[in-house]
């Protein structure tokens, strides 16, 4: 596992080979529109060949030396029973770092595509640019559509998997990356702003157990409620039903409340949307102050997620 590192939570993944067990290349990955959203035959072709051109020229990852890391070997394995699936490593890592005392936040956030840095890679030419989003890092440094990449902090970039991997292991600071536009070659540093490694994790099975649920049952506010309550039409309002769960209760949510936000969070579309960003955005325990609205006046309560 020291040298056969990738995303345990993908349901496909390769490594481009050489005859000594260095690593050409990767292929397969995914995000939360499906298991193969990120993944081709006509890429797969495309990666191999271009990681089989690299072979000899010292760009490929030898293998370490020391001794090897299995899943066997995490204190968590001795407990599970069955089969090891590859999402299961996640959790034993996970494991070991709460009976260290935490768990590391900024490594949950694990293999984030380049898309949060502002381009999106071409499915099936896995190097080549098929969008920037304007306002990225990625339009900062003059990226454009059909630009092709060579490589990512000195790593060559063939596919989707080479690009996130790189990623995974960069935490701050700026990112060197190398680029061409025709025949002409060109070089930049991408500057990641926030929590640029954020992205929609819910699809992950490794961490089902950790993302948290809220229990609301109710209704959307329809527009002209919205507009009595002068809240704008495309932002999520809507009001509690009559059974409120145990927890909501504990917290001082009441039937009739109008759920209206989040302190200091800006969201829009509807109770599905509201629901969903705090699945996507938040982990079981962190706390969170609801903006409401009770017989017309406005309330914040705070809730420890669960």
């Amino acid at each position: 596992m020291r040298h056969f590192e990738f995303d345990y939570d993908l349901t496909w993944y390769c490594f481009i080979l050489d005859q000594n067990l260095g690593i050409l290349g990767r292929y397969g990955g995914r995000d939360a529109s499906g298991p193969d959203s990120r993944n081709s035959l006509q890429g797969l072709r495309f990666a191999l060949e271009k990681a089989l051109k690299t072979r000899g020229n010292g760009a490929h990852l030898p293998p370490p030396t020391g001794k090897p890391v299995r899943a066997e070997d995490y204190p968590a394995a001795k407990k599970h029973n069955g089969c090891i699936h590859c999402h299961n490593i996640k959790e034993f890592q996970r494991s070991d770092q709460l009976a260290r005392g935490a768990i590391d936040r900024d490594a949950l956030w694990a293999y984030p595509p380049l898309d949060n840095l502002g381009m999106v890679l071409d499915v099936d030419q896995g190097n080549r640019v098929s969008k920037v989003i304007p306002g990225s890092a990625a339009a900062a440094i003059g990226l454009a559509k059909g630009d092709v990449l060579l490589s990512l902090k000195g790593r060559p970039i063939h596919s989707f998997a080479d690009a996130s991997f790189v990623l995974h292991k960069h935490f701050e600071g700026p990112i060197g990356i190398h680029w061409t536009r025709g025949t002409k070659a060109l070089e930049g540093q991408l500057i990641p702003k926030g929590d640029w490694r954020k992205s929609n994790i819910t699809w992950r099975p490794s961490m089902l157990d950790i993302l948290p649920g809220v229990p609301f049952g109710g209704e959307d506010l329809t527009d002209k409620e919205k507009d009595g309550l002068d809240i704008p039409k495309n932002l999520p309002a809507f009001r509690q039903g009559d059974l409120v769960h145990a927890k909501l209760k504990a917290a001082g949510f009441q039937a009739g409340d109008v759920v209206v936000g989040i302190s200091g969070q800006r969201i829009e579309g509807k109770m599905d949307d509201f629901l969903a960003y705090i699945r996507r955005n938040y982990l079981v325990g962190d706390k969170i102050r609801f903006q409401i609205v009770r017989e017309g006046k406005p309330v914040e309560l705070e809730l420890v997620l669960r």
